[in-house]
């Protein structure tokens, strides 16, 4: 690893102890340049102020996020509708278990959405290509009928929003917001599954 990528990333891990501990407002870049034994001065050089370290922790989180979305994605021998489902539960899962264990990294997460708006769509472009992936090969397969898959893909993100960032939106439990989602998730298969043509043969044996 190059000496600046090094560097930065001690500035990173030193600002997530700090603003674990003490909040993203309570943290300043001389107290950061302390914790890394650097003077300001040169903490500026890696990082022009501390929203942009508040980004690089936002980023970091969300890498994590999407290498596991993407493993769901990519698993072998599992249909559309599970991929879907395994997806949807997966970005609760790791985004809940982020903010539940870091919760004052709650407030860079509430930082970057309003100040820094383009990475919160960029993040969520990102999640919904896989999305149509996913949608794509239902169609593929037949399990699934979705004329315009990015569109879809894009109304399942407006349809599950509060279980991506879920501290965000409420103060609900893992176990609830699992109960809720699953609801969710079944009145979206019924909107987006193949439907099945009519078994006749009964009638016809009448």
């Amino acid at each position: 690893m190059p000496r600046t990528d090094t560097i930065r990333t001690k500035i990173i891990e030193a600002a997530r102890r700090r603003i674990g501990r003490y909040g993203y407002c309570k943290t300043t870049m001389a107290e950061l340049a302390a914790d890394c034994s650097m003077s300001p001065g040169n903490l500026y050089r890696y990082f022009p102020g501390k929203l942009d370290i508040a980004a690089e922790i936002a980023r970091n989180a969300f890498e994590e996020t999407i290498a596991a979305l993407r493993a769901v994605v990519r698993q072998p021998q599992c249909s559309a509708t599970q991929r879907l489902r395994d997806f949807l539960f997966t970005e609760l899962r790791v985004t809940y278990e982020q903010l539940h264990h870091d919760e004052k990294i709650h407030d860079v997460a509430e930082i970057i959405k309003r100040e820094r708006p383009e990475a919160a769509n960029e993040n969520l472009a990102q999640s919904r290509s896989l999305l149509v992936e996913i949608l794509s090969m239902g169609n593929a397969n037949g399990e699934l009928d979705v004329p315009n898959v990015v569109e879809a893909a894009e109304m399942i993100q407006c349809a599950t929003m509060k279980f991506r960032y879920p501290q965000l939106f409420s103060q609900l439990s893992l176990d609830e917001l699992e109960r809720e989602l699953e609801g969710v998730i079944t009145l979206l298969l019924r909107g987006i599954a193949k439907m099945q043509p009519a078994d006749t043969s009964s009638h016809q044996a009448a």
